[in-house]
């Protein structure tokens, strides 16, 4: 309730307020729109008809990313309106602690214990708390002890060191077990329900919503540290570009409907580039062109791709500041599948000849960008020219519809593209450096077979991200997550984010 005296008189003043106030609200109606749509899901995902055709566990990796994506909403609406009251203790099971694992204790004393009397204070109580925590393989309890110190002499009051903050808030979990929850999932492929399960066999009884909730938290979290990261690869100006399926549930169909994850990676390493390696991936509900327009706001340069007609689109901006390098490993793909079918004499010839680009490429990997371009003047520029018209040659020997013919085509019709490493030491010959990175998420994918929401969806590509770029720069992923998570917890801030992204970090 406002109270009317405690507005301000000025004109301006009062508007100012109302539009942050009319703005407050907008946003909230729209995290409760949003939260209305999950729970319908919810809904649908647990109480809805399901196929026979799928497996009954696919349902438990449904909820588990709607719930994570719930529990992210949750830490949105907390931090931009806190409660103004300590909450209620969940009702959900959060577990609990058994007995049998090793305590690790930790007493947290005020900074001075002398009273303002001048006498010495002692001891009167303590609070205590546990958390799970988590070192690989192993369990163990932390337990805090925050000792409570009064004076004998006067009755001046209780000095007690304050708690320290953490990342789930009067939950268990340290921020090092979220970490590893978030490895498990994300990183060994392993959904939730299952860790659940592993969790169980050491006594410790953690539900799936439970890890969740927690994940879900985490994600809100790092979505900084993300966005930081897709920022900064777009800085760069080549970069590489793929994209790969992913299902996901359609709640109460038991069928999956097909989205996709946009992978955007820089990998400067072959040419002894400054810049560290990563990779971002983003969640798309289709794998039209623009939604890889959409994704390359603000960059300009090379990018280099395969032959998918959607990204052309990207070459009618108006300011026409992308190139697109294309890719020799899907044109050697192409011969490779003709050659294997049948006995096919041009296909074999042609892949000779790339291979003799392939022994160049491999001649000058981890030279200068200059040294490379040098290299490919002398020696891969001839051989084009000698594959540019044995390609015209051979298209003029068979029919354009034959697989041979289709093969030639694909080649011819993204030449200049496929040249375009003649004019740039720090473009690749191919695309591989993005498709290996996306190798993960098709194992994930053929663990889970799908994602259980979209907004599931995008918090599996945001942490993906996250930790494949841990794995560019052989930055140990749950260190990694811990300290980052355990640096946000104590306030680090959002002007240094850039502090935090895996080649930067200092625990």
């Amino acid at each position: 309730m406002i109270n009317p005296a405690d507005l301000p008189d000025d004109i301006d003043a009062l508007k100012a307020l109302l539009l942050a106030s009319e703005g407050r609200n907008l946003r909230k109606q729209d995290r409760i729109d949003r939260l209305e749509k999950l729970l319908t899901d919810f809904k649908r995902a647990l109480f809805g008809a399901k196929s026979e055709k799928v497996n009954p566990e696919q349902y438990e990796l449904a909820l588990e990313d709607i719930e994570t994506a719930m529990a992210t909403i949750h830490a949105e609406d907390e931090a931009i309106d806190p409660p103004k009251s300590k909450p209620a203790p969940r009702k959900s099971n959060r577990g609990h602690l058994p007995k049998h694992l090793p305590r690790v204790e930790e007493i947290i004393e005020p900074e001075d214990t002398q009273c303002s009397c001048g006498a010495m204070r002692h001891i009167i109580g303590e609070d205590t708390s546990e958390r799970l925590d988590i070192i690989p393989a192993q369990f163990r309890v932390i337990v805090t002890r925050r000792p409570k110190y009064a004076c004998r002499s006067c009755e001046a009051g209780i000095v007690q060191a304050p708690a320290k903050l953490r990342l789930i808030e009067g939950g268990m979990p340290t921020e090092a077990t979220v970490a590893s929850v978030i490895v498990s999932k994300y990183a060994d492929h392993l959904p939730l329900y299952r860790q659940s399960q592993i969790y169980a066999r050491q006594g410790v009884d953690l539900d799936r919503s439970t890890l969740a909730s927690w994940v879900g938290k985490a994600a809100y979290e790092l979505r900084p540290v993300y966005d930081c990261l897709l920022a900064n690869l777009k800085q760069s100006s080549k970069l590489f570009m793929d994209e790969t399926t992913a299902p996901v549930l359609e709640p109460g169909r038991g069928k999956t409907k097909t989205g996709y994850f946009w992978a955007l990676a820089r990998d400067d390493r072959p040419w002894l580039g400054d810049a560290p390696p990563g990779v971002a991936f983003t969640y798309a509900p289709g794998r039209g062109g623009k939604y890889a327009d959409d994704i390359l706001q603000g960059f300009s340069g090379i990018l280099q791709v395969d032959g998918y007609a959607g990204y052309n689109r990207l070459l009618k901006r108006a300011a026409q500041d992308v190139q697109l390098a294309y890719c020799w490993a899907h044109a050697r793909r192409k011969l490779y599948d003709v050659a294997k079918a049948s006995a096919a004499p041009i296909a074999q010839e042609g892949l000779k000849q790339i291979a003799a680009l392939y022994r160049i490429e491999a001649d000058i990997k981890g030279q200068s960008s200059d040294a490379r371009l040098a290299a490919r003047i002398e020696r891969t520029k001839p051989k084009l020219k000698i594959f540019e018209s044995w390609l015209a040659q051979s298209r003029t020997r068979v029919s354009a519809k034959s697989p041979t013919g289709e093969a030639l085509k694909y080649i011819d019709k993204y030449w200049n593209g496929l040249n375009l490493f003649l004019t740039d030491g720090r473009v690749e010959i191919d695309n591989n450096p993005v498709e290996r990175t996306i190798r993960p998420i098709a194992l994930s994918r053929k663990n889970a077979l799908f994602a259980g929401h979209e907004a599931g969806a995008q918090n599996w590509a945001m942490l993906a991200s996250l930790i494949e770029t841990c794995k560019l720069n052989a930055v140990e992923p749950h260190g990694y997550i811990s300290g980052i998570l355990t640096a946000i917890v104590n306030g680090h801030k959002q002007s240094d984010i850039e502090d935090l992204l895996p080649w930067g970090f200092k625990a």
